[in-house]
């Protein structure tokens, strides 16, 4: 009767610890790490690095990647078929093809922010450049490139509205993206460039000196996406609503962008 109990008691203790093993492995297998791709504007860059190090407190088991880069060619990117999971432009237009393209589906998409496009010097200039129209005075102008570079496009058409783009067009250094204008300008390599607000903030080697008005360029928006075709919607949708949030909000808030009315 006794080796019958031990017996019992054996296999009993063998089908709990095979229950609680399965468990252990199901929890693990739930835990499975996901890594999302973002493609985003490159002004988005320091906001968006703050935002991952809070998100990625609060969900372990997804590891957010940024691919930064100019909205024109992060587009394209995604337009040829590159793995992203979520799309976060500076400009409508990019975003719109990939809407038009059946891409991103529209309910999965939303204008999250906007921006101000300014026009900045190095810190030590002495070209007495203090407005767009004094652009005439400088040797070299940075721009992103406008077929692109969304800030160059909306520069473009600023200088295009000022009537001073013919003047200067001579004079204009071309860069990949907003960021490298940004570097242009703080290394000395030009005498002015035109660049987003949340950009020009973020240097020391830089002064703003004016900032267009909203009626010299189409509106600066910044659309966000879910990609159709990633492969981690559940996550991407995650992240998604996360950018959406109050503390998202108040992290892009900080770093210049503007809450959308």
């Amino acid at each position: 009767m006794k080796k019958l109990y031990l017996l019992f008691f054996t296999v009993m203790l063998l089908l709990a610890l095979s229950g609680c093993s399965t468990k252990e492995q199901k929890e693990a297998a739930s835990e499975k790490k996901v890594e999302l791709t973002i493609s985003a504007a490159a002004s988005l860059q320091n906001a968006l690095n703050d935002i991952k190090a809070d998100f990625e407190k609060k969900h372990p088991n997804v590891i957010i990647n940024y691919n930064f880069g100019a909205s024109g060619a992060l587009q394209q990117q995604i337009s040829q078929g590159a793995p992203v999971d979520l799309f976060f432009s500076a400009a409508e237009d990019k975003f719109q093809k990939l809407v038009q393209d059946g891409l991103i589906e529209k309910k999965n998409g939303t204008d999250l922010v906007g921006n101000d496009l300014v026009l900045i010097v190095p810190k030590d200039s002495n070209k007495e450049i203090n407005s767009f129209e004094d652009l005439t005075k400088a040797d070299k102008v940075a721009l992103g490139t406008p077929e692109s570079v969304p800030a160059g496009q909306y520069g473009k058409q600023t200088l295009d509205e000022l009537n001073v783009w013919k003047s200067i067009e001579g004079k204009v250094v071309y860069a990949k993206d907003v960021r490298q204008v940004l570097t242009y300008v703080e290394s000395n390599n030009v005498d002015a460039g035109l660049v987003y607000k949340t950009d020009a903030i973020t240097s020391q080697k830089v002064e703003i000196v004016s900032t267009a008005t909203e009626d010299t360029h189409d509106p600066i928006i910044y659309p966000l996406g879910v990609i159709k075709n990633s492969p981690h919607q559940k996550e991407a949708q995650l992240f998604y609503d996360y950018l959406k949030g109050d503390q998202s909000m108040k992290t892009l808030e900080k770093y210049g962008f503007k809450k959308l009315k």
